[in-house]
């Protein structure tokens, strides 16, 4: 099994990722989880800490001469904030106040009042630093090696915007054209239709002038899934449901769609299901067409998972809301702190993340082994029976 856990604070001295469960000699390529971390600091609409920060993996365990080697990995992501933060939030306790930058105006939206009286803290400094959607970065590198896994039995991730405020791309897109996008580095807000694009680039302007922030939807489609990954025989081992859960868990994800299940729902069934035709050549089955977003009965079907993440715009306004004072209880306006406007494609990168995660450990839950030749081993015999089904 898969596991992997995150540990650190906004501006903490770092972050932390750990992952156990991969199989040992896989090959770990360090350029690559740190390009991911990259393209999660990109996008139009972010604020200035993407400025300070440059988000660099150290691997402190578990890979040696390049390779995993069948133990935890241990990550580390260096908070270079920590050097402003590092005498307001100390580790050791101190005589004198430090000056803690408290947060007794609650953000609507945020974590912060449930966090404080979960906690009973009269501060929300401690729940927002924990809170902070900087901790996606920690799980993009986890993701990342969950990605190279995948990689090496012809799963690929991408993930592109289809909607930015009230801008939507209303066409589908074709593997190749998210692909490219998905890696595309200086794609602002990564939509593969570059009129729409500027579009949402002017809905972006126009939060920030007003002191506002603009939510969206991406979509991330994971290509060359394997049939019969996950299962119908339980609830909580049905890989549409653990999908779901795990991009939902993504800050400011308010809603989660598999497939086209949210345009299907006012449908008739005739009109919705996926007919199956054998591709003799192939010798695989195929559908005409894929509104399940491939997966069915909480198995993958061997079309591509098509998954889309719902955000919010995010909870932290120049523009202040009224909110309530939690030591004096009187109303007062909203807390500011430094922040984005527009996290869409950032968004995006973690989802990619989350669902990377998820499928790897479903790999290793259907081919497992402990290192990757009897894994691979595994994946071709089970490749053998499924073309001679």
């Amino acid at each position: 099994m898969l596991k992997f856990y995150t540990a650190g604070e906004s501006h903490g001295q770092a972050l932390l990722a750990f992952v156990s469960g991969l199989p040992a000699q896989l090959p770990v390529d360090l350029k690559f989880i740190n390009n991911e971390l990259h393209r999660r600091q990109l996008g139009y609409g972010r604020g200035g800490r993407q400025k300070i920060e440059k988000d660099c993996a150290e691997v402190f365990a578990g890979v040696r001469h390049g390779k995993t080697i069948g133990a935890p990995i241990a990550l580390r992501i260096e908070n270079r904030d920590w050097a402003n933060w590092e005498k307001i939030l100390p580790i050791e306790a101190t005589e004198d106040d430090p000056g803690t930058k408290k947060l007794v105006a609650p953000r609507p939206g945020h974590a912060d009042l449930a966090g404080a009286m979960k906690f009973n803290y009269h501060d929300a400094r401690y729940i927002l630093e924990r809170a902070s959607a900087r901790e996606t970065a920690a799980r993009v590198a986890a993701g990342a090696f969950a990605k190279l896994l995948l990689k090496e039995f012809g799963t690929e991730i991408a993930s592109h915007t289809i909607q930015v405020g009230h801008i939507r791309l209303e066409r589908l897109a074709t593997w190749k054209q998210i692909r490219a996008v998905s890696s595309d580095l200086d794609s602002p807000l990564r939509c593969t239709d570059p009129v729409l694009q500027e579009e949402m680039k002017s809905e972006v302007d126009a939060v920030l002038r007003a002191g506002d922030t603009v939510g969206g939807i991406f979509e991330i489609v994971a290509h060359d899934v394997p049939v019969g990954l996950g299962t119908h025989a339980q609830w909580d081992e049905r890989l549409d449901g653990r999908l779901a859960q795990a991009l939902m868990s993504v800050q400011a994800v308010k809603a989660v769609e598999i497939g086209d299940g949210v345009s299907i729902a006012g449908s008739h069934g005739s009109d919705v299901q996926d007919e199956i035709s054998y591709d003799k050549a192939a010798h695989r089955f195929r559908r005409f067409t894929n509104r399940a977003g491939g997966l069915e009965g909480g198995i993958t079907n061997g079309e591509n998972i098509v998954i889309r993440g719902y955000m919010k715009p995010i909870s932290t306004l120049r523009k202040s809301l009224h909110t309530t004072n939690m030591v004096t209880k009187e109303p007062v306006q909203a807390a500011y702190e430094r922040s984005d406007w527009c996290v869409v494609p950032a968004g995006a990168v973690a989802g990619e993340a989350m669902v990377a995660l998820v499928l790897a450990d479903a790999f290793l839950q259907k081919f497992g082994g402990d290192s990757l030749a009897e894994m691979r081993r595994n994946f071709e015999n089970y490749a053998r029976q499924i073309d001679e089904f």
